[in-house]
């Protein structure tokens, strides 16, 4: 199956849904059903999307035999039922992160899927971030010698607003910055510095009137014996994406505050002794 081949149903028609529209027409597949309670969206994505065909039941959507596969844009609390239908029904599956409740749960439709032999991907595009790429062939080389600790920060503050829809219930999302912003990092984490046999975290509800977290920290400790810090926020000013990782003979950071999509690499050279110095390259 080539990706122009795909017919895609998208379950979900909230604002990340346009981020999985925009990569499906990228890609060449064809989007040609979307899903969604409120008939009002619906009919406005149906229309900005050019999608004839519009289902207010996930059932429906993927009771369609010509749809090939699904993303699951809605919230976190639906991630597990729609996810063991879709795999019933042989629909492939991109799922947004987080990409479920609980671990038994994201077992189970891993296990599902697995079954069923569709493919099942969850939505942590960080790994595709290029300067996370990079960093990761680097890391992987040795440039940087062997890694000591990995720092990882994403925190906003929704625009200056409050948090949509259900991210502030306990019940729909889970949790709030650590699973929303959290288990990107978390992910990021794994790729860049391996596994990780222990986490310690502190979370608080400090500036919104939710039911979840709105500031987090968590110590991460690498099998390698590295060790991890991952901060999530929606209590920061602006938004900030960035992660630094720091080894025996060098380090990688990018930083979208202080330069955009950069990979800065630091490292030293031979008899250079110079504190605040060293040699670095820019990618």
């Amino acid at each position: 199956m080539t990706a122009s081949s795909i017919r895609v149903g998208i379950i979900g028609s909230g604002d990340i849904a346009q981020a999985h529209y925009k990569g499906y027409v990228a890609a060449g597949a064809k989007v040609v059903a979307v899903c969604d309670t409120d008939i009002d969206r619906l009919a406005a994505r149906q229309h900005d999307w050019d999608v004839s065909t519009g289902y207010t039941d996930a059932a429906d959507l993927l009771a369609d035999n010509s749809i090939d596969a699904v993303s699951i844009c809605t919230p976190n609390s639906s991630h597990h039922p729609i996810t063991m239908a879709a795999a019933k029904k042989g629909k492939h599956i991109l799922c947004e992160k987080p990409v479920s409740l609980d671990i038994a749960q994201g077992e189970e439709m891993v296990a599902a899927c697995e079954t069923a032999g569709v493919v099942f991907q969850v939505g942590h595009h960080m790994r595709s971030w290029a300067a996370a790429t990079k960093a990761k062939e680097l890391i992987d080389s040795g440039a940087i010698g062997r890694v000591c600790e990995i720092r990882l920060r994403q925190s906003h503050d929704w625009g200056g607003g409050e948090p949509r829809g259900v991210f502030g219930s306990k019940a729909h999302s889970g949790g709030g910055t650590l699973l929303d912003n959290g288990c990107h990092l978390f992910d990021l984490a794994r790729y860049l510095g391996g596994e990780v046999n222990q986490v310690y975290a502190r979370i608080a509800t400090l500036k919104y009137e939710v039911e979840v977290e709105d500031t987090a920290v968590a110590n991460l400790d690498f099998a390698s014996g590295a060790i991890g810090l991952v901060e999530a926020a929606w209590t920061a000013t602006g938004f900030q994406e960035a992660f630094w990782v720091y080894g025996t003979e060098g380090s990688v950071e990018c930083d979208n505050l202080v330069s955009a999509d950069t990979l800065v690499h630091r490292f030293r050279i031979a008899n250079t002794k110079s504190w605040s110095d060293p040699s670095v390259a820019k990618y």
